[in-house]
């Protein structure tokens, strides 16, 4: 069986992966899969430990989609790499891959970019929202089914703040603290209490204190800013986090605590994390290949904590694979698949979190079959 992944997402504020503020910017490492060159380092052979993408350190920010990359750099350019199927990496051109980076368009204000499988978002510093890529299911949100190989913008408004894109649907926030969805809705999880599509973005109940989401597979879980956790959509493997198994098609609190703070999920959305505010990290859903890092191969329907330790600073979650980053800026991953995407230098699995290397500069990580980061 096969499946499509999106990505994960770390940073609450933007929806992306961020460097260290300052003035250095650190290069960008990757590894794992790259049949189709998603690594960007100019050819197509996998990787099963990190390596660098350039010799420039010119990267401010990165994030992996199904079998492609995107990163922006500090002066504000985008930049995309791997399966250009359908146009998804914006170039105005589809039915090729690319090996290296490859600039989108000539503008310098791109602020954040999320991606799925060939259908990604982006938006600029101006707070606009822009789509391209693959669109039968109205996901692009263009009140139309045509995909579009080179980025278009969704509406007029300039109050978006992040934006999360699945394979097939994508959750925003505005900067008024409300929430949105579009696309495929088969499982119910646009929030929307409907299992209708929707091509054009939809208002999530009439709240207005939401602060990050994240779609991915068939889910979608999201965080307020009062600290508390909520989830819908499909939960056959208990990645909702609500104790069941039961489908929702509108918003569920997980549990009644309030210091839930970064959040990440793997793109067919068979699993969740979260950290809270207190440094610990929480996991459950499908723990295939050990990827939950609980010591075990067990299915978990509500949050089970990753070991005891309180440094845990940002999480991504992959296929079969989860890495995380401590305070002390070193990273960490279990889990695993044969393309090597744990990044320990080996195809074999872990079901609890192992060091990557010796380097303590790592700032930022996203995964899927293949791995992406700033150290």
């Amino acid at each position: 069986m096969s499946y499509r992944y999106g990505a994960s997402y770390l940073d609450p504020g933007l929806n992306t992966l961020v460097a260290p503020t300052g003035t250095t910017i650190y290069p960008l490492y990757v590894f794992g899969a790259n049949n189709i060159g998603q690594l960007g380092i100019g050819n197509t052979t996998n990787y099963s430990s990190p390596k660098q993408v350039t010799s420039l350190s010119a990267w401010s920010k990165a994030v992996v989609a199904s079998n492609s990359s995107f990163g922006i750099k500090s002066n504000g350019t985008l930049w995309a790499w791997g399966n250009n199927y359908l146009g998804g990496l914006g170039l105005g051109t589809s039915s090729t891959f690319y090996s290296s980076p490859v600039q989108v368009g000539a503008l310098t204000n791109w602020l954040s970019v999320t991606g799925g499988y060939c259908v990604t978002a982006a938006i600029k510093t101006d707070g606009t929202l822009w789509t391209w890529g693959s669109n039968p299911n109205g996901q692009l949100g263009l009140g139309n089914r045509t995909y579009y190989s080179s980025p278009k913008q969704v509406g007029s408004l300039t109050n978006w703040a992040n934006v999360s894109s699945a394979d097939a649907f994508m959750c925003a926030v505005k900067t008024n603290g409300t929430l949105w969805s579009w696309g495929y809705n088969a499982y119910g999880q646009l929030g929307l209490g409907n299992r209708t599509n929707y091509s054009s973005p939809k208002q999530v109940g009439a709240l207005t204190n939401w602060s990050n989401v994240l779609s991915s597979g068939n889910m979608t879980i999201a965080i307020k800013t009062d600290g508390t956790f909520w989830s819908w959509g499909r939960n056959l493997e208990g990645q909702l986090g609500l104790n069941n198994r039961t489908n929702y098609s509108s918003p569920k609190q997980v549990g009644a605590l309030t210091n839930w703070s970064k959040l990440a999920t793997n793109g067919n959305g068979f699993m969740s994390a979260v950290i809270k505010t207190d440094g610990t990290l929480w996991m459950w859903g499908d723990s295939i290949n050990g990827a939950l890092g609980l010591g075990n191969l067990t299915y978990y329907s509500s949050p089970k904590q990753v070991g005891s330790l309180t440094s845990w600073l940002q999480v991504s979650c992959g296929a079969y694979v989860t890495l995380a980053i401590q305070t002390n800026g070193t990273l960490w991953s279990w889990g695993g698949s044969i393309t090597g995407s744990s990044g320990l230098g080996t195809i074999t699995y872990y079901s609890s979190p192992k060091q990557v290397g010796s380097l303590t500069s790592w700032s930022s990580i996203s995964t899927v079959q293949h791995t992406i980061g700033i150290g």
